[in-house]
């Protein structure tokens, strides 16, 4: 699924990404705390707008990212399938609208996680907003690798990648825990992306790594977001194709913001380099580059126990 968007006689394939590092509470249940983290979110919105960004990146479960013990519908402290009943839906519908109105203000993309409800009985999705700079909802992305938990006890899987564009710019997402599966951005980049935005509600060093690693093994540009409770271990960031980190929000446990150019033209060399050569020449390789290259039935090839 592809969405675009650009604006009128710009042609330059560019735009300034700000990735951030927001507050996510854990209890959906209080509707105060919802209310709070929309009110965090259009702050930040507001910063980003006035830094020049044209897309804003949230973590998983900006508005909430429902505790697993919280949502339970067992004995207090207990593990069983969530009783979805308990959140105020209405609420946290008028926090996402909110947030997209204001992007139409503002005339920001914007990209949030949030629970998306299906129709009962079933569980619903983990996913990501993308909303225009229109204020509209042009696409959602539904987490399709689930932890055992998420599976077990909390939402449905999603069945499908997401491909949006902005100003030219092609980007795909995922969040959190599919960072362990490089299948999923070996997919992505064979359906062509420029950056990937990663999102997740993890306190985690090695998962931000992980992240930085796809833009060096794939050389496209990564956002990192995560809650802002978890920076000390690792700030929102912003990656360039080859690995080289271009920006980073600060590592203090509030809300923050990394803001960098991605620009498909840049003359910067390394980007340059990249993005011209490393990622075109990977695609050769895994194309059957070496198949005329290779030779059989030469015995100093076969023999592995001689020098």
């Amino acid at each position: 699924m592809t969405r675009s968007g650009s604006r009128k006689g710009d042609r330059r394939r560019a735009l300034r990404l700000a990735v951030a590092q927001s507050t996510v509470p854990e209890d959906p249940t209080d509707s105060e705390n919802l209310r709070a983290s929309g009110d965090e979110l259009r702050r930040l919105m507001r910063e980003a707008s006035a830094a020049g960004a044209r897309l804003v990146q949230f973590p998983e479960g900006a508005i909430t990212y429902p505790g697993k013990h919280i949502m339970s519908s067992g004995p207090s402290g207990t593990l069983a399938a969530a009783d979805w009943t308990r959140i105020d839906w209405n609420v946290m519908r008028a926090e996402a609208q909110s947030v997209a109105d204001l992007a139409g203000e503002l005339g920001l993309w914007v990209v949030f996680g949030s629970v998306h409800p299906l129709t009962p009985p079933h569980r619903p999705h983990n996913s990501l907003y993308v909303v225009s700079d229109e204020g509209v909802l042009v696409a959602r992305y539904d987490k399709r690798f689930l932890s055992h938990t998420e599976l077990s006890y909390l939402y449905t899987p999603g069945t499908a990648p997401l491909v949006f564009e902005v100003d030219g710019i092609r980007f795909g997402t995922a969040l959190c825990i599919e960072a362990n599966f490089p299948e999923l951005f070996q997919q992505y980049e064979q359906l062509d992306v420029d950056c990937m935005l990663i999102s997740v509600m993890v306190d985690d060093a090695a998962r931000a790594a992980l992240a930085q690693a796809y833009a060096t093994l794939f050389n496209y540009w990564v956002g990192y977001s995560l809650p802002a409770q978890f920076a000390t271990t690792a700030p929102a960031t912003i990656t360039a194709p080859g690995g080289r980190q271009l920006a980073r929000s600060h590592t203090e446990n509030r809300p923050g913001l990394a803001i960098a150019d991605i620009d498909l033209d840049t003359p910067d060399p390394d980007i340059d380099t990249a993005l011209r050569h490393a990622r075109p020449w990977r695609r050769t390789a895994r194309a059957g580059l070496y198949d005329n290259h290779t030779v059989t039935a030469d015995p100093r090839s076969d023999a592995r126990t001689s020098f």
